[in-house]
């Protein structure tokens, strides 16, 4: 019985472990998502200039307007020039700061890259928001399901990966010049784990978890924030402007709440409410559980009107 009081001991040290290591995560949330509402980062100190991907709606448009209301200057990139033209006009009369408008469709050829840097050429970029973003389908559906799937698969590639690493290259040289600089990529929960039936986004939200992390780890020793925002449920067309409400975050409330965690966190679910969310999900939706065909085939029969991600 010489080893009871040995077991004894391991299991108090292992009880004080984990309780300190929950201790932890609870004062770095109370920082991340409470204190950091009264101790914002002064995001001019970056620079004069924000870049904001898929600008025109959503969260995109959101990061645009709360980066003009903390005084910065903006540059929106979209598709649909009318759009752009909208929202700058929104800015400027709000905020009275300059804004910029850059027409490109993310789903073209990398041609659109020298084009945009054309337009970047000696602004002093301080943020940039890689929010762009495209689903393959509105509902939950097999690889093989996907309408269009050859032309989907480039698509999305195109918009979800490519963007992100090549907006990076076109500003992140200034960046590290001046030794400053904040880099927001928009990723996803339903890239924190591998998600069937959302198979190719969910691939494609991961590279922006891995890249955001990677590259924040390269750059820091620079001046050079790094941060990966991956959300849950946001009201926004997607999502078919859906009632916010304790769960799901209006875009302008989500992204306010985000900009906050800026300086406190690398990698983040943008707030309190996402956070909770995703710490339940965690724990209720084991892994063994989400691969299963069970689970597979009650995802499958949902109906197709509802849709389950929001970062575009």
């Amino acid at each position: 019985m010489w080893f009871i009081p040995v077991l004894a001991v391991f299991g108090g040290i292992t009880m004080v472990f984990y309780l300190l290591k929950f201790t932890w995560k609870c004062w770095c949330g109370f920082k991340e998502f409470v204190l950091s509402e009264y101790w914002q980062v002064d995001l001019k100190k970056y620079g004069r200039w924000a870049v904001v991907t898929g600008a025109t709606s959503g969260i995109g448009k959101a990061y645009a307007t709360e980066l003009a209301r903390r005084g910065l200057d903006v540059i929106l990139i979209g598709r649909s020039d009318d759009k752009l033209q909208m929202v700058a006009k929104e800015i400027e009369k709000q905020y009275g700061q300059k804004t910029r408008t850059i027409r490109v469709d993310f789903t073209d050829s990398c041609s659109i890259y020298s084009a945009i840097a054309k337009e970047l050429q000696d602004l002093e970029i301080g943020v940039l928001v890689n929010n762009v973003g495209m689903t393959c389908t509105d509902h939950f559906a097999y690889f093989l399901e996907i309408p269009n799937i050859e032309q989907k698969i480039t698509q999305i590639i195109r918009c979800n990966i490519l963007s992100v690493p090549q907006m990076t290259r076109l500003v992140l040289p200034g960046m590290v010049e001046r030794g400053t600089g904040l880099i927001i990529n928009i990723s996803s929960e339903i890239g924190a784990q591998p998600q069937p039936l959302l198979t190719l986004y969910s691939a494609t939200k991961i590279f922006v978890t891995y890249f955001s992390q990677c590259l924040h780890a390269e750059y820091k020793s620079n001046g050079i924030t790094v941060q990966c925002v991956a959300p849950l449920m946001v009201s926004t067309n997607m999502t078919h402007n859906m009632k916010v409400n304790s769960l799901v975050k209006s875009a302008s409330g989500f992204v306010h709440e985000a900009l906050n965690t800026v300086g406190f966190s690398s990698y983040t679910s943008g707030c309190l409410s996402h956070a909770l969310q995703s710490a339940a999900l965690s724990l209720l939706l084991p892994d063994w559980l989400r691969m299963s065909t069970f689970f597979i085939r009650k995802l499958r029969n949902l109906p197709s009107t509802r849709k389950f991600d929001s970062s575009i």
